[in-house]
């Protein structure tokens, strides 16, 4: 990225660097339940300050020992956690890469900190969280409570808190037989919030005008 654009990364959501998450998993408990699927779509920013998916990385993963699995869950996703034909990798490992693509994005766009973004975001923010702590995992670029819901976010820019009404809502195509994949699920909740930041910028809701005041204000005092 250029630097402008990491100037205008940094100061759009006060440093924060958004980062698009989904999950599959074998239940509601973040502390019992395994965390079958993990995918992460990295942002970036245009020089005219537009956000767009740069790319997205994702896992399927073991579940942890000693995880539960629920019967109705997996019935729900359709995944068979020990099929081999998974290509599965432990929670540790998947953790540990997704936070050095993260990390290194982050950097590049002049951020100190990544956010978790995703479709009713304390469920995936928190079976995220469950497996970093789990796993020991001491640096993570992701801030612990902090989360950008797109569920609030298209309730209020859409009329539509159900990812696939809010896409059909926003022009967006949402295939239901893809749904419920973690890698799918997350490149339209991406594109979802680029979409609404996008537009938010378009009807003149950014930069706010007070910014604009103060960059007019210092002009004149230099």
């Amino acid at each position: 990225m250029a630097n402008t654009e990491q100037t205008l990364f940094a100061k759009r959501f006060r440093g924060f660097f958004p980062v698009v998450i989904d999950v599959e998993t074998a239940g509601f408990n973040n502390k019992t339940d395994a965390l079958l699927e993990i995918a992460v779509s990295v942002l970036k920013m245009d020089d005219d300050g537009l956000l767009s998916i740069d790319h997205t990385v994702h896992f399927h993963i073991e579940p942890f020992e000693g995880a539960n699995i629920e019967q109705a869950a997996i019935e729900f996703n359709g995944i068979d956690p020990f099929s081999p034909l998974r290509g599965a990798v432990s929670e540790e490992h998947a953790i540990k890469e997704i936070c050095k693509v993260v990390r290194k994005a982050q950097k590049a766009a002049g951020c100190q900190r990544s956010v978790v973004v995703a479709h009713n975001a304390a469920f995936d923010h928190g079976f995220l969280n469950a497996a970093i702590e789990r796993n020991n995992i001491k640096r993570t670029p992701f801030h612990p409570f902090v989360s950008f819901d797109t569920t609030t976010l298209a309730g209020l820019a859409l009329g539509q808190t159900v990812l696939a009404k809010a896409c059909a809502a926003a022009g967006i195509a949402f295939d239901n037989s893809q749904a419920h994949s973690a890698l799918y699920d997350t490149e339209r909740t991406a594109e979802l919030y680029c979409l609404i930041v996008n537009r938010w910028q378009q009807l003149g809701g950014w930069p706010l005008a007070i910014d604009e005041n103060e960059d007019e204000s210092a002009k004149t005092t230099e």
